[in-house]
């Protein structure tokens, strides 16, 4: 599914962030526009949910996933992070890693049960609309080949 690149447009992957974020702030449609124009950089879903990624020497990052609000809470979120991590180890990533804020608990509770586990923290990493300053988690898991 990696080719959802091509079925969303920046602005369209712009707006279901603006609807799923404030923390991190989302990100605009040239800031989608860039990333998805860096090497080894990938998307996968549709308009109810996406999940985009990279891999460069075999090493996934997941920048971020956006599953629409109405759409939470029916497996798709899981689905997204699960075309992402098949399309990591598709292109060669023998290890994924991502960052959360640490009051994202639906979103910890996901990446948890997913398999991954705590790798470090990050002290006052995001901003909040209020100014306040939020801690993020980072989280690997290593993608062992499917049989």
């Amino acid at each position: 599914m990696p080719d959802a690149s091509r079925a969303l447009s920046s602005g369209a992957l712009a707006d279901l962030h603006a609807r799923c974020f404030t923390t991190p702030r989302p990100w605009n449609a040239a800031e989608f526009d860039d990333l998805l124009a860096t090497p080894g950089t990938f998307l996968c879903g549709d308009a109810r949910g996406f999940s985009m990624g990279r891999v460069a020497v075999g090493e996934a990052e997941l920048l971020t996933i956006a599953v629409a609000p109405e759409c939470r809470r029916t497996g798709l979120g899981r689905a997204r992070l699960d075309a992402f991590e098949a399309e990591a180890r598709a292109r060669g990533a023998q290890e994924a890693f991502l960052e959360v804020a640490v009051d994202n608990a639906a979103a910890c509770a996901l990446y948890t049960g997913a398999g991954f586990v705590l790798a470090g923290r990050r002290p006052r990493y995001y901003g909040t609309p209020d100014g306040r300053r939020i801690d993020a988690l980072v989280m690997r898991k290593a993608l062992l080949a499917k049989s």
